[in-house]
């Protein structure tokens, strides 16, 4: 397999970011329809912000986030526990060569996002921007 001479940096390939949100597509589509066996995960409401594959597209890390913010540990844990499931939904509905490995994260850009609002509040910080 030829290596892609214009990736050669940190950041993702064209295709791992196609492939990427076609699988964020397609696990926010089901897990908003409630498309798993499982009641209590289909009882939550999750935001899939980001997906990032590895360079093989074997492996797919999902970032996730329950709308408000709680139970993050409990559906951490209730995705972990259906991700054969949902990765065999994730491979019926996509056209790869092989259905890659689910891992799920907690979605902290929100935290991230709060953190630098408040930081630029900052009466210091604010002075010196204005400069």
């Amino acid at each position: 397999m030829a290596k892609n001479r214009f990736h050669d940096g940190p950041g993702p390939s064209q295709r791992q970011l196609r492939v990427g949100e076609l699988i964020r597509r397609t696990l926010s589509d089901v897990l908003a329809r409630g498309d798993v066996h499982d009641p209590d995960l289909n009882r939550l409401s999750i935001t899939v912000g980001e997906v990032r594959t590895s360079p093989d597209l074997r492996v797919a890390t999902a970032y996730v986030l329950p709308l408000g913010g709680q139970g993050q540990d409990t559906v951490l844990d209730l995705l972990h526990r259906n991700r054969g499931e949902l990765r065999h939904i994730v491979s019926k509905k996509l056209t790869l060569k092989f259905a890659p490995e689910l891992r799920f994260k907690l979605d902290e850009t929100f935290d991230q996002m709060d953190d630098t609002r408040r930081m630029l509040s900052q009466d210091e910080v604010r002075r010196d921007v204005e400069k």
